[in-house]
């Protein structure tokens, strides 16, 4: 019996963030009860193909279309399956068409930090309706959960937290030589608070130290960040990436001495449960969720104090110890955080609602 379709419209050859989410979540779903619409092709058995042009790799263009075709031909695939409802991995769903929909929700960054652009009004308008319309939304996190509610005001009963999971068949230990460097995994946009990590290692003395950033290059951020560096006379220790395959990522992850998020918030923080499954620290910011997400298992900064986060590198670089109790309760933490855990609640809730 089909619970609902999977709206696979976000889905990239290059995916990142929600990309990835979507991606490793599809993959644990029944086929026969969740089926995908695929715009990639030959992602699983039973999938219903739809344009591959909608992807947000594409860019703004590409933006558009999804949300065009999410609201003019959505509907017809849906009824033309005869399913009872629509699973998104992003708060995206047709609004009138009488459509049943269960949307996951990652954060409201573009309203906590809001910038004139295209993203701010699809946050400020789309967004809310669909979380509004939503049989169910299901929050990656306490805190999303408490913002969703609090901001927008969704009702408390319509949302749901569900623990995400980790790509266990791509990320773990390798047991290779540890390299003089950090790691950034994530975009440039302003919440990610790179600059305070600049400035975190300007102030390590071992010229030896790098930082590698790797994350798609953002016009409006990306220049101006390169440009601070430089003034800090770092420039050279700073590698921008602007996209890995996984077992790049992989390598990067079991090859650093410790992954930074020191973001002013997160809605979750994937790339911490990715760390962890590598055995890597992950420095963390004492913001949002990461505090939710890592446990113990994190070493938390103030991510305003670029000190905090220079004394927390020194601490992974010089506490052979410290390393070893990240690690250990890293392996202990991401036990509540698998995929297939994660399905399988979010099959339940699709089964009680249909």
């Amino acid at each position: 019996m089909t619970l609902a379709l999977f709206n696979g419209s976000y889905l990239g050859k290059r995916p990142t963030g929600i990309g990835v989410v979507a991606r490793d979540l599809i993959c644990e779903l029944d086929p026969k009860r969740v089926p995908l619409l695929d715009p990639l092709g030959g992602i699983r058995l039973g999938s219903i193909p739809i344009p591959n042009d909608l992807m947000p790799e594409l860019g703004f263009k590409a933006h558009c279309r999804r949300l065009l075709w999410t609201q003019n031909e959505l509907p017809r695939i849906l009824k033309k399956a005869g399913s009872p409802l629509l699973l998104s991995p992003l708060p995206e769903a047709p609004l009138l068409k009488g459509i049943r929909s269960v949307v996951l929700a990652h954060d409201l960054i573009p309203i906590r930090y809001p910038q004139l652009s295209p993203v701010f009004a699809y946050y400020l308008t789309y967004v809310p309706l669909v979380l509004h319309n939503s049989e169910k939304v299901l929050c990656n996190s306490e805190a999303t959960a408490r913002e969703i509610h609090s901001r927008l005001a969704v009702p408390a009963r319509k949302l749901l937290t569900i623990p995400l999971g980790f790509d266990s068949s791509n990320l773990r230990p390798l047991n290779i030589p540890r390299k003089p460097i950090f790691l950034i995994l994530g975009r440039h946009n302003p919440h990610k608070n790179i600059p305070k990590v600049l400035e975190a290692l300007s102030h390590i003395k071992n010229k030896d130290i790098e930082l590698w950033i790797v994350g798609p290059r953002d016009v409006r951020y990306t220049p101006s960040l390169k440009v601070k560096a430089d003034e800090l006379g770092i420039s050279m220790r700073c590698k921008w990436i602007s996209w890995v395959t996984d077992e790049e990522k992989l390598q990067l992850l079991n090859s650093c001495q410790a992954l930074i998020i020191a973001s002013l918030w997160e809605g979750f923080g994937l790339p911490a449960l990715e760390a962890m499954a590598c055995h890597t620290p992950v420095i963390a910011s004492s913001a949002g969720a990461l505090p939710e997400v890592l446990g113990n298992a994190g070493l938390f900064v103030n991510p305003r104090s670029s000190f905090e986060i220079k004394e927390a590198m020194l601490s992974v670089l010089n506490n052979t110890s410290l390393r070893e109790e990240l690690r250990l309760k890293g392996i202990d933490r991401l036990k509540i955080y698998r995929w297939e855990r994660c399905a399988r609640l979010v099959e339940k809730v699709l089964s009680d609602i249909s």
